[in-house]
């Protein structure tokens, strides 16, 4: 369900800014998207998991605020965003 330590690190690698960034709102919405989707195919055969489904809901949470955030400060960033990871909005 949680993504393994490679994966992270690419998802980091083709998401970030400069080198060494790891906590720019656009890296954090990719680890979240990743994480989301894992979740969501977890569900396909695990559909009664209710405790791993509130975590769902919660990761998807802090991505709307995330994409809130990035939203009031740059409309262009935040299409991208949405754009680039499929996002609905």
């Amino acid at each position: 369900m949680s993504i393994t330590a490679e994966r992270k690190a690419e998802v980091i690698k083709t998401s970030a800014n400069k080198s060494g960034d790891t906590g720019s709102p656009e890296v954090q919405v990719a680890i979240l998207s990743e994480r989301i989707a894992n979740l969501t195919a977890h569900f396909k055969t695990h559909t009664k998991d209710n405790h791993s489904r509130r975590g769902l809901l919660k990761l998807v949470s802090t991505r709307r605020s995330l994409l809130d955030y990035v939203k009031k400060k740059d409309e262009a960033r935040y299409k991208a965003l949405l754009e680039k990871h499929g996002i609905r909005r």
